[in-house]
């Protein structure tokens, strides 16, 4: 598997940027532009990381293509499609963004997002995305939330069942889906059954820890891998069975020096597990 995760040193050119990256011990990378980048500067960064062994993981829309304001979700599906766009242009894993909600806050939680009508247009707006590209070798993707489809392994299932597209793929980040004590606690098994269910459907996961405090009335927050409950050794054992390509990508951290423990935390756990990460 590969392993990758944010790049604090600051660059100034492609070769610098993938160098950066090696030097933390990466062999996976996030895009660092996007699709508005000058064609030179992203062929620059595509070569790159083909020069030096580096997997494109992820190229991010994180935006909201369910937005109330219909001309906010045009403009948030186009940069979706431009986004899928570039992807498929540098050969990425997968371009990842969140189905969306009938939230005003774009990734917020609302009544509806659990409704027959949100997972029809997530369908639809999904199809309509994937249909403008029509991608061979990256794949769109959903990131899985708590409060919004796809949040279980089940439902992502239908997903990809009613979406019905080869360009479309599965993105795990299993702290988003342990929403309750009983996950928490059984977290290990949760992580087996996505991959059970998914399988070589994963294309790209997420990386970070979660711990549940004692306040009322349920607080579950996102930590540093190695400092929460989430079972690694399950997530790891499981992500070594899926293609090589396949990254796990740290994220949600703002300190270089997390990046740095929580690197020698997984890569230490990896080792002890006879994996390469």
């Amino acid at each position: 598997m590969r392993f990758g995760g944010v790049i604090f040193e600051k660059t100034d050119n492609p070769e610098q940027w993938a160098q950066a990256a090696i030097k933390a011990g990466y062999s996976a990378v996030y895009f660092p532009v996007d699709y508005t980048a000058d064609i030179k500067v992203i062929d620059g960064y595509k070569q790159a990381a083909k020069d030096n062994d580096l997997v494109i993981c992820e190229i991010g829309v994180w935006n909201n293509t369910l937005d109330q304001d219909p001309i906010k979700r045009e403009q948030n599906i186009n940069r979706a499609i431009r986004q899928l766009e570039l992807a498929e242009y540098v050969e990425a894993n997968c371009c990842v963004n969140i189905a969306g909600s009938y939230s005003d806050q774009w990734d917020g939680p609302h009544k509806d997002n659990f409704t027959k009508k949100a997972f029809d247009e997530i369908v639809l707006t999904t199809q309509r995305i994937i249909d403008a590209v029509k991608p061979k070798k990256t794949y769109y993707s959903l990131e899985p939330m708590p409060w919004m489809y796809p949040d279980t392994a089940d439902s992502y299932v239908r997903l990809i069942d009613s979406i019905d597209r080869e360009g479309f793929a599965a993105h795990l980040d299993p702290v988003n889906i342990i929403t309750s004590p009983l996950l928490y606690y059984r977290n290990g098994q949760v992580i087996k059954e996505w991959f059970d269910k998914l399988g070589d459907k994963i294309v790209s996961c997420h990386a970070k820890d979660i711990r549940l405090s004692g306040k009322l009335t349920v607080h579950l927050d996102e930590c540093r891998p190695g400092l929460g409950e989430l079972d690694y050794t399950t997530y790891l054992t499981c992500m070594s069975k899926l293609d090589d390509r396949v990254c796990l990508m740290l994220e949600h951290m703002t300190e270089e020096s997390d990046y740095i423990e929580a690197s020698k935390y997984l890569k230490s756990l990896a080792k002890s597990l006879g994996l390469k990460l």
